[in-house]
């Protein structure tokens, strides 16, 4: 795993003592240096940027900080985060070996909502439903409010598949990047989802950086998965053109 702040290497010992846990961040696979997406990630960067700190991002500055970071490696999972070190934002850069997606997934279902659903932020607590769904044999956790309304998973967002084409949840969420250039491919709307529609629906899938998955379970509640209508969604994502960082 590479590590590199502002460009500069550091060690895992160096990078935790000096760094907070308040910042936010963006995930992506890089294949052949390239990536989906690319304005999107870095549109997501500059706006969570000015919310946190109420500072500008240089967005060909971090494309440069990215490639740096990759050195000569053509295929990756990369994580640029920007978090407070020595009461100032720094741009972090992770790489790691690239990563796929495991279809079908099972749900589990918990109540929270994470805090300003719309960032992609440091500080939030879904990561400790994300190991009581692995103790609890699922594979991520299903964010449900008071309500039953279902809004994301820990790790994902979550789309169901109707007669008229997909629908998104409507309940606050992170507006994932796959999610917006599958928005962008296929005939989508945004609806109130509850927990009890879910057998309603002809299927549910998540979609993710690395990817997009089949659910095959909620609770106790075995879903179809609906082939078809995953391949189609499949080629409708391959159909997204590759950016070169």
């Amino acid at each position: 795993m590479v590590v590199e702040v502002e460009g500069r290497p550091v060690d895992a010992e160096e990078l935790w003592a000096t760094a907070s846990g308040f910042g936010h961040f963006t995930a992506m696979q890089v294949r052949g240096r390239r990536t989906r997406g690319l304005e999107l990630h870095l549109r997501r960067l500059k706006a969570a940027n000015k919310e946190l700190f109420d500072a500008g991002l240089d967005g060909d500055r971090v494309r440069e900080l990215v490639r740096h970071a990759l050195r000569e490696v053509e295929d990756a999972s990369v994580r640029v985060y920007v978090f407070e070190m020595e009461d100032r934002p720094v741009t972090t850069v992770t790489v790691k070996e690239p990563g796929g997606v495991k279809t079908p997934q099972s749900l589990l279902s918990v109540q929270f909502q994470r805090p300003e659903a719309h960032l992609k932020h440091l500080a939030t607590g879904q990561g400790y439903y994300t190991r009581v769904a692995h103790r609890s044999g699922f594979d991520d956790a299903l964010l449900v409010a008071p309500d039953g309304q279902v809004s994301e998973t820990a790790i994902a967002n979550v789309g169901f598949f109707d007669g008229d084409g997909v629908v998104w949840p409507q309940a606050p969420h992170l507006s994932g990047i796959t999610m917006q250039l599958l928005e962008g491919v296929t005939s989508s709307r945004r609806a109130p989802v509850h927990l009890e529609d879910f057998a309603s629906y002809d299927g549910v899938f998540l979609s993710n950086a690395r990817g997009v998955a089949a659910v095959d379970r909620v609770d106790d509640l075995a879903l179809a998965v609906p082939d078809d209508r995953l391949t189609e969604l499949a080629e409708a994502y391959d159909s997204v053109p590759w950016d070169e960082i």
